[in-house]
């Protein structure tokens, strides 16, 4: 043999010895892997004969609403069914004007300039006036939370 032909042989020779090293590395990563997966796994015997385990529940959340105490409140001449008390009680503390405008905006779904226009107002007194209702419900609902 010639000296290339000894380093061809013993280049091939590495290349061989470097694959079964990346197969066997390869083999060992599955069998870890699915020894991994099994440890996981429960049998279906076992779960059948050994100890029972329901395969479905119901939550909590799941369970039919208890039926809710109604406020009805009636502004602009059309009556509103309110669920919680605390907010009924903090509207009717609003100035007729300010809940005129809170409820156009949020029940109406009317844009501020149509708010506006109605009471002879710009556009950013009319936004100005619901914030201040606002602000105005969140005290009162606030004063009602800590007086409970």
């Amino acid at each position: 043999m010639t000296e290339l032909e000894d380093y061809q042989d013993y280049i091939q020779r590495s290349h061989n010895a470097f694959c079964k090293i990346v197969i066997r590395h390869a083999a060992i990563d599955i069998a870890l892997r699915l020894r991994k997966q099994w440890e996981k796994e429960l049998s279906l015997e076992y779960l059948m004969f050994e100890k029972f385990v329901p395969f479905s529940t119901t939550d909590e959340y799941f369970k039919e609403p208890e039926p809710c105490e109604e406020y009805p409140f009636t502004v602009c001449g059309q009556t509103v069914i309110l669920y919680d008390g605390e907010l009924a009680a903090a509207l009717s503390l609003l100035p007729e004007q300010a809940l005129e405008e809170v409820f156009a905006y949020y029940f109406q779904r009317k844009k501020q300039r149509e708010i506006a226009a109605r009471y002879g107002q710009t556009r950013s007194t009319a936004g100005r006036h619901i914030q201040l209702a606002l602000q105005q419900l969140r005290r009162e609902m606030e004063k009602h939370s800590h007086e409970r």
